[in-house]
C-alpha cells in the first residue's frame, strides 16, 4: 500500500514510545527544519530527540533531508501499521 509504513509488533513496542509517537505526531503536522527545531517544538533535551530519531530512522519510520548544515526528520510515510499478533 502507498504512503504506509508496515512494521511488527516487537518494533512497534521498541519504536512507538510515548516521546517517540509524540515525535512522529509532529512531523505528521508540522514541516519542522532541524533536529534542534524539533527539540524545540516538543520542549525536549536535543540529544534525547536525536536519539529517538535514530531509533526512528533505525526501523525506516524517518529520514532525513539535508537542509543547508541541519538535518531535517521526515517521515518515510504517511501513515504507519503494526502487524497483527498471529
Amino acid at each position: 500500500m502507498e504512503g504506509v509504513q508496515v512494521i511488527s509488533w516487537e518494533s512497534a513496542e521498541i519504536a512507538l514510545t510515548p516521546k517517540r509517537r509524540e515525535i512522529i505526531e509532529t512531523l505528521r503536522e508540522k514541516e519542522i527544519g532541524s533536529v534542534r527545531g524539533l527539540a524545540r517544538e516538543l520542549d525536549r533535551d536535543k540529544s534525547q530527540v536525536s536519539q529517538d530519531l535514530a531509533k526512528l530512522a533505525e526501523l525506516g519510520i524517518v529520514r532525513y533531508e539535508k537542509n543547508g548544515n541541519a538535518k531535517s526528520p521526515r517521515l518515510t510515510q504517511e501513515h504507519i501499521v503494526v502487524e497483527p499478533i498471529v
